[in-house]
This record gives C-alpha cells, structure tokens and sequence, in this order.
C-alpha cells in the first residue's frame, strides 16, 4: 500500500543565515540640486531570492543625521535586515557629507566648467537641506525606480528634515522618523543650556581661532622668509589679505569628525580599564553600550564622522532658544506643517535617548493626520544605535510593517492643502 505524500513545507532562510553580498546589486549615481551642488545616492538594489521577498521593489530613500554620512545606515546590519524584505535602497549623502564633499565639487568644476557652489566653504545651513537636498534626491529616487511616490527613512537630523518635507510635498508614500525630535531640546537641559550661551560660545571660539590662525601663520611666515630670501617672497596685499583676515577671525565649521576619532581613540584605551564599562554604562546619553559592540561604535566614530557647518549649528541653537523648528530662508513652520502629514508615519526612539524623547516628539504625533500612526520608544536604547545595534531587527520590522500597510492602502482621497515653502 503506498502512502500518500505529504506536502513538507520550505523553511525560509533567517536573515543571519543569508549572505549580505547576496541581498544586493551596490551601485552610486549623482545628484544635481538646483543650487549647484552634487550629491552622491549610493543604492543597494535587491537582488531577487529564492524566498518570499514581501517589499520586493519598494524604494526607500535613508537620510542621516548631523555630521554623519552613510555610515549611519551601513555599519550595522540595518541595510541587512531591509533588504531581506527585498526593499530597494537608496542612501543620499548630504551636502559637504561623505561623498558629497567639496572634492567631488571642484573635480566636477575642473572638468566640466561649471561654477562652484557659491556656499563651497561651509556656507550653507539647515535650509539648504530641506529646500535643495532633499527635493533634488527624492525625484532623483522617484525618476531612477519609475515611481510617483517613495518611503523616506531619517535618522536624527534627517527624520527632522522628513517632518518637514512630509509637511511641504506630496511625492512620499511613508516617512519613518529614527531618533528624530520635533521641539529639538524639550526636556533635554543640558542642550538648552549649550543652545542658550552658543552666541558667546561662537564668538570665544572666533577669538580662540583666530589667535592659534596668528600663530601658526606667524610660524609660517618665519619659516618662509628662512627658506627664501626675502626680495623673492610675495606677501598678498590690498584686496587680498581680506579673506585671509576673514580666515583669521571666524570658524566656518564645527570639527566633529576630529573630535569622533579622538572619542574613537580615547575609547580604545579605556575598554581596557575595569572602571570604564561601569562609567560607560552610566554616562549613556547617546550610545548604551549594552545594546551595541564596542568594535561597531567605534568603527562609526572613526568613519561616520563629518565637519557640519556653524551655520547648522547656530540655526540648531535658535530653534532650541526659541521652542520652534523653522525655516527661515522662506518662513516655512515645520510645526504648522506637522498637520498636513497624511501618510503612514512611525516616530522611533529610544527609551534612553535625551535627544527624541516622548516629550520632544509628542508634538508631531498629535498634529500628524496619519491614519497609520506608529508612536514608539525602543526599551534599553539611546541615540546611536538605533541604525546599528542589537534591537535594529525589530526597528526594521516597523519600516516592513508601515511599507505593507502604504502598500495595501494606495488610493488616497485628496491630499490636505500644502504650506508653500
């Protein structure tokens, strides 16, 4: 007698026993903004598996966060667990960040002859992200995949920029805000002490500069006349010395990158100290150390790291001083915008995090109109590895669970009226 068959079904392959190399085709385009600058979109397209891929296609455009780049995104397994799903990934480099630097701008002048921007050295501010940026990449994403709208994933600073892009356009499909505040510094004392003394700050540190500026062109100056005979020298003169001057008295840009590698380097020292995991653990106002690898954090300190221009940061500071979130190149309020936000949202962070609490992001969650509203905190984690530590998976599954429902919710009444920027 033969026995009947029985239908054995095929287990899918968990993310950790798939090969990342296998999840993608890695490929970079450029991104031309309307002021000049190009960008660089490094794109993690979904190579099809023989698994179930439920998002398969689905564009997702990540944005990070203050004075970090792609790293953000690609030191932890964050871009893993995305394309497990089969989302189709693109991560833009702002302004001055990463690949987008000032490099790739003069090399583009040199071979095509097309002017430098005109903010080059430092000179731009929030603004120039949520109005040349951000409009630039995302039809760039939408012009690249062939579709009308795409989801938009910010970290920090780059879920900040999402508020506001939600509030002004149309052509988003899902936004996910990862540590993202919306009253930047509410409930965070210590930052709105810093926000309230950045304009005596600013100008002790021009004066500072300045000062080690003297010196080291003084040096300078005393090693060339050595070197050289003196008839033979050219000092600039009249017109020239202005922005030498001008170099001399002023900071354009705030040095994080420097100041990560030597937090990078202090770190490696003090992990070998009994006393620094118990003070690590104490001190946890941006990374838990007990929800990510010391390695990881370390590896994002060295490589994440960018310069961010004062103008950022002062900009940063009076939005703190002043309770609001706003651009001021056009007089556009983030926060009015808040209520023109109609598509699936979810607002992530941690527990821990001082940066984007439940009190700093309370504000958008009431205004939004999303009818799919996620609200958030992730237990145990702070501000860092929100995009690279242990909990990642679960924050992935809610970018997963938001797309699935934008999916099967397409058709949309008529959009609420925009504030024009």
């Amino acid at each position: 007698m033969r026995l009947p068959r029985t239908h054995v079904p095929v287990v899918p392959p968990t993310v950790d026993e798939v090969a990342f190399r296998d999840l993608y085709r890695k490929s970079e385009y450029s991104v031309e903004t309307s002021d000049g600058w190009t960008l660089v979109v490094t794109r993690y397209e979904p190579a099809p598996q023989p698994f179930q891929q439920p998002l398969l296609g689905e564009p997702v455009l990540l944005v990070h966060g203050f004075s970090q780049n792609r790293h953000t995104w690609t030191s932890g397994e964050f871009v893993k667990n995305l394309l497990y799903f089969g989302l189709d990934i693109h991560i833009v480099e702002l302004r001055g960040h990463g690949k987008s630097n000032q490099q790739l701008q003069r090399k583009r002048s040199e071979r095509t002859g097309r002017p430098l921007p005109p903010d080059l050295d430092y000179g731009w501010d929030a603004d120039d992200y949520l109005l040349h940026d951000l409009p630039a990449t995302v039809a760039a994403v939408k012009e690249r995949t062939g579709r009308r709208r795409i989801f938009f994933v910010g970290h920090s600073m780059g879920g900040m920029l999402g508020y506001g892009y939600a509030g002004l356009h149309d052509d988003l499909e899902g936004l996910v805000t990862i540590g993202a505040p919306a009253d930047l510094g509410r409930g965070f004392l210590l930052l709105r002490l810093l926000a309230l003394t950045t304009p005596l700050t600013g100008a002790v540190i021009d004066v500072g500069i300045a000062a080690i500026n003297v010196q080291r062109r003084m040096l300078a100056l005393g090693r060339l006349l050595r070197s050289r005979a003196a008839a033979f020298a050219r000092l600039p003169a009249g017109d020239e010395l202005e922005p030498v001057v001008d170099a001399l008295v002023r900071f354009n840009y705030v040095p994080v990158d420097e100041w990560l590698k030597w937090l990078e380097r202090l770190i490696a020292r003090a992990e070998i100290h009994p006393v620094y995991d118990a003070l690590a653990r104490r001190v946890n106002w941006l990374s838990n150390p007990s929800r990510v690898s010391g390695a990881d954090i370390r590896w994002l300190l060295r490589e994440g790291g960018e310069r961010e221009p004062r103008k950022v940061l002062e900009q940063f500071a009076r939005w703190i001083r002043r309770g609001e979130l706003t651009c001021y190149r056009t007089g556009y309020d983030y926060k009015q915008g808040f209520a023109n936000i109609s598509i699936p949202m979810a607002i992530i962070f941690g527990d821990m995090d001082p940066l984007a609490s439940v009190e700093s992001t309370r504000s958008v969650y009431r205004a939004a109109r999303s009818e799919y509203l996620l609200w958030r905190p992730v237990k145990g984690n702070s501000h860092i590895e929100l995009t690279m530590g242990h909990d990642i998976r679960q924050i992935c599954y809610d970018v997963k669970n938001l797309v699935e429902y934008a999916r099967t919710h397409r058709t949309r009444g008529p959009s609420l009226p925009r504030l024009q920027p």
